[in-house]
């Protein structure tokens, strides 16, 4: 990608109504545009962003035997009121609407219903279970308030796996699976060394669940940590632990504040009876399936990289995050400058490494700010000194000191 042909552009303030430090520094760099509060539009760069994190998250979800689907967002009342959740003093944030014939649906905010209904079509036997079933879909939520920038949407995309199983301990063997493949996506995110397990309350699903909290100044949750082993509790339910670790027993803890970046639940029967999703056992009899529901709001996940990583300059991405690995900065000169940059733009691509060359007639001192701004791990910079050497300078995002490298050195240091 040319920098001149990127049709964002960098500003140096955010919008005066706009209160949260992810959405002001992805505003400012260009990567989402605000459409309302809550609702968030991602232009190119963020969009990238966006992508990758999916990609991560798939690639562990698949590693977990998960298989893909896409669900409608348009939802029938009449299957939410066999769970009693379309009713609005049970669920106070759904978006409904009426078809021009007068049939009232909504919008989802999450799938439970909708698949268990289908899995009623695939699952009859013993021998059709385990399925796990995940998706990447745009969630819809009425939230009363919305100030946490694409952390807390009102539109917003999910990923939400659901399981199903033939018993209690094969689920909780899927579940511990999956507990791991989330750590493994925050470790991948870039906030893995922030983010705790955490046992919380299992809200309308269960009596208990596990959250991924990430430890942040701007979250809105409160857990304590276990200063021996990590794991954390949440704030609502602690008092029931009388101060003891669940996991090792140790009774020292450290409270911190921390945003909710993903969570996982065993639902048991609580879908699959009402909607009568059964399997016959070995022995011929009907027994209802096991389920246990595992989310990641991708937006939020974004967000909160953003929150916990940036600097006074700007945004620093993790690589595997990041829109591009190498931020190409052209300092307009002689003809043989814009040769030397092209030349390299072409060979980073050819070796399968992204590029955002800026080849913009700007300052330097803007070139750089901009490339603070945006984040992107590693700096490359070309110019009439580099080119007198035969090198280019190279700065990581998160260091202070260029240096000037040959080029098979840099791509030593980039591979």
């Amino acid at each position: 990608m040319r920098q001149s042909q990127l049709f964002t552009k960098t500003r140096k303030e955010a919008p005066k109504d706009e209160v949260s430090k992810n959405a002001e520094l992805l505003i400012r760099a260009g990567f989402i545009h605000k459409e309302m509060a809550g609702v968030y539009a991602f232009l190119p760069l963020g969009l990238r962003v966006l992508n990758n994190l999916v990609a991560i998250v798939r690639d562990e979800m698949n590693k977990i035997g998960g298989q893909e689907v896409s669900l409608t967002a348009l939802q029938e009342k009449s299957l939410w009121q066999k769970t009693g959740r379309w009713d609005d003093q049970v669920v106070d944030n759904w978006f409904k609407t009426e078809l021009k014939n007068g049939t009232e649906v909504g919008l989802a905010f999450t799938h439970e219903e909708p698949l268990t209904a289908i899995m009623k079509n695939f699952i009859s036997s013993y021998r059709d279970l385990p399925k796990f079933v995940y998706q990447f879909q745009t969630k819809f939520r009425n939230e009363a308030r919305a100030k946490s920038g694409i952390m807390r949407g009102r539109e917003f995309l999910m990923k939400d796996l659901y399981s199903f199983s033939d018993s209690i301990e094969n689920h909780s063997q899927f579940y511990e699976k999956a507990k791991k493949a989330y750590n493994s996506i925050y470790d991948r995110a870039g906030v893995g060394h922030l983010t705790h397990v955490t046992m919380a309350t299992g809200g309308t699903f269960s009596k208990y669940s596990h959250e991924f909290q990430t430890e942040t100044s701007s979250g809105e949750d409160i857990i304590y940590i276990c200063e021996n082993c990590n794991v954390a509790i949440n704030k609502e339910i602690f008092p029931e632990y009388n101060n003891v670790c669940p996991d090792c027993q140790n009774t020292k803890f450290r409270e911190a504040k921390a945003v909710e970046v993903g969570n996982i639940f065993t639902l048991g029967t609580k879908f699959s009876n009402p909607l009568e999703l059964t399997y016959v056992d070995e022995k011929g009899e009907k027994k209802e399936v096991v389920m246990g529901c595992y989310g990641i709001g991708i937006g939020r996940l974004m967000g909160t990289i953003v929150e916990v990583l940036s600097d006074a300059k700007g945004i620093v991405w993790p690589r595997e995050v990041a829109p591009f690995v190498v931020h190409l900065i052209e300092m307009k000169g002689s003809e043989a400058v814009s040769t030397a940059a092209e030349k390299l733009y072409r060979d980073l691509n050819k070796k399968g490494i992204t590029v955002l060359w800026d080849d913009r007639d700007t300052r330097a001192g803007e070139k750089f700010a901009d490339a603070d701004l945006i984040g992107i791990p590693y700096r490359v910079v070309i110019s009439e000194k580099t080119i007198k050497e035969n090198k280019v300078e190279l700065k990581l995002r998160t260091e202070d000191e260029a240096q000037l490298v040959d080029e098979e050195t840099l791509f030593q240091k980039i591979s």
